[in-house]
């Protein structure tokens, strides 16, 4: 197929076979089809799981689906555009991953209003908004599946309360993006908000890219929905219940990664052309809590820096997204390193960043077929829920006493604290001890529950950097509590292979969430508890380092 021949696969013999028989075997039984009829045996026999399997396979026609909605799509996003200067959209994980995309690829059209993502309830970040915007030139979009998501709820509540203060009507600059039934919709009912979009409901978060979910922040800052569905649709044609998995490039590269994975190949490494490289960072999510789970996992690695094929282990295998005529020097050389030193290498080319549509819905059928191949529930995230509940635990605890558990920290140095089992003298020496511990096939993930800005990015970047030089092994950034929702389920769910270095700070100047008894401050050192005790529970390799002063100078010192 055209599609198909676009992309290049760098394998050696031996993996083209596996993924030869893989894809021979899935069209002897007719699995494209029976996917097509929500068949759930295609992942599972065990009837108790079946029901779910089958209502989570609603993303297979989205692209034709909401066909009919661009129109209605176009007109709302006129009318916004009139009105408001701003959009702020207020999610996590699936709800606010895609959206990030949009706005970092396109931008936002002239005329049209800027599309700002909020997901961090750190109070800094949640400041920046109330006190830098102009609220009343400004939409919220409240995005969630279930509205009873704590951190889209908590700014929920904060912005509500704002713009009552300057709006007789606030639900007039609300809408919500969510499930039908769900109790954002009676909230969004009760408030008078301007507009509820309602999502289908058998989409899970992390497929909802072309859903409601995605395509009314992209409209909103002027994105043609129409041709970017078209886009899908050329996809999904490939993929459809007519086609021959042996002929789709969604069906081989889902047996390509799950054939990998099962031969220890596990470490799915991104390069991305500059003006699309914002996409690896939604495709984590898919991929990570996706696979993440029973012991199994494929860890999606962004953003990390390219030093040589000499730090990369054999558990590494290379996606090179590349769009035409884009500054793609640099990924060009770091990729034929790779591929001259024998590591399995993906290209796929994209003519432009309409293209990214495709990707869209390539990356959510392969990583369901993933599932088929790793003999995993694809659409369920069992460890996720861990982390939630002990969160909420050390919440209630707050508010029935008036402080979090407490925890005593083993060692204080400077504007540090560590919270982590050592027999180091320092904190710098106690990290090194930890990660002394990796070994071949394992990684690092440094969970930051900071302010998501760019001097502390640098120098976490640095950090993971430095692991990379000195031990070989993959890295990956997380801020908290956004992946939570994401790679935080492969974190519990995976086979132990993680070494997690949790970084937190004092969140300074706090911010309480109107009418709930907490503030911003106390709900993130509550998600760090809940973070720390759920990785324990899963006897995760753990460190616990706590920021006292300025996040990046404290940071600096342990590099």
């Amino acid at each position: 197929m055209s599609i198909l021949n676009a992309d290049k696969f760098y394998l050696s013999n031996e993996v083209k076979d596996k993924v030869e028989l893989r894809l021979k075997k899935w069209d002897d039984e007719n699995i494209a089809k029976r996917i097509w009829q929500l068949d759930p045996t295609v992942w599972k026999e065990n009837p108790a799981e079946q029901k779910e399997l089958a209502d989570r396979l609603g993303w297979l026609d989205l692209a034709i689906s909401m066909k009919n909605k661009a129109k209605e799509l176009e007109a709302f996003a006129e009318e916004i555009k009139t009105e408001f200067d701003d959009v702020v959209l207020l999610g996590m994980g699936g709800s606010s991953l895609a959206p990030e995309v949009f706005s970092k690829t396109f931008g936002s059209k002239t005329g049209y209003p800027r599309l700002t993502i909020l997901d961090s309830t750190h109070p800094l970040s949640v400041r920046r908004i109330l006190e830098s915007y102009n609220l009343s030139k400004t939409l919220f979009v409240v995005s969630s599946k279930s509205g009873g998501t704590i951190e889209t709820m908590s700014f929920f509540y904060t912005f509500f309360d704002a713009v009552k203060a300057i709006n007789q009507k606030p639900g007039s600059q609300f809408i919500a993006l969510t499930d039908p039934g769900s109790g954002l919709e009676k909230l969004a009912k009760d408030n008078g908000f301007r507009k509820i979009f309602s999502a289908p409901p058998q989409v899970g978060g992390r497929f909802s890219a072309l859903t409601y979910f995605g395509m009314v922040p992209a409209a909103l800052i002027g994105v043609d929905v129409a041709a970017f569905l078209a886009q899908a649709e050329a996809m999904t044609e490939s993929s459809s219940n007519q086609s021959k998995p042996s002929e789709s490039p969604a069906y081989y590269l889902g047996a390509l990664l799950g054939e990998l994975a099962l031969t220890g190949v596990d470490k799915l490494t991104f390069f991305a052309s500059p003006k699309i490289s914002s996409f690896p960072a939604w495709a984590e999510q898919l991929v990570a809590e996706s696979t993440g789970k029973d012991d199994k996992g494929i860890l999606p690695v962004a953003d990390e820096e390219f030093f040589g094929t000499e730090y990369y282990g054999k558990d590494r295998v290379i996606v090179y997204l590349k769009l035409e005529g884009d500054d793609n020097g640099k990924n060009d050389a770091s990729v034929k390193q790779l591929i001259d030193a024998g590591f399995p290498v993906i290209e796929i080319s994209l003519k432009d960043k309409y293209s990214l549509a495709q990707e869209f819905y390539r990356w959510e059928a392969a990583t369901a077929l993933c599932g088929v191949v790793l003999s995993i529930n694809p659409f369920n995230q069992p460890n996720v829920q861990l982390a939630k509940s002990l969160a909420g635990e050390s919440l209630a605890a707050y508010k029935a006493t008036g402080s979090l558990p407490k925890q005593e920290p083993v060692i204080t140095e400077g504007g540090a604290e560590l919270y982590s089992k050592t027999d180091a003298k320092n904190i710098k020496d106690a990290l090194s001890n930890f990660l002394a511990q990796a070994k071949p096939g394992d990684y690092a993930a440094i969970n930051g529950f900071i302010p998501m800005t760019a001097e502390n990015e640098e120098v976490l970047q640095k950090l993971r950097s430095g692991i990379v030089k000195k031990y070989k092994i993959a890295t990956t950034i997380g801020y908290g509590p956004r992946f939570l929702h994401s790679t935080g389920q492969l974190h519990k769910g995976d086979a132990n292979k993680g070494l997690f270095i949790v970084i937190s700070s004092e969140p300074g100047n706090d911010l309480e969430v109107p009418g709930q008894g907490y503030s911003f401050g106390t709900l993130i050192k509550a998600q760090v508890q809940g973070d720390l005790n759920a990785l324990i529970n899963r006897s995760r390799r753990t460190i616990h380092i706590h920021i006292k002063g300025n996040v990046a100078e404290e940071l600096a010192k342990l590099i």
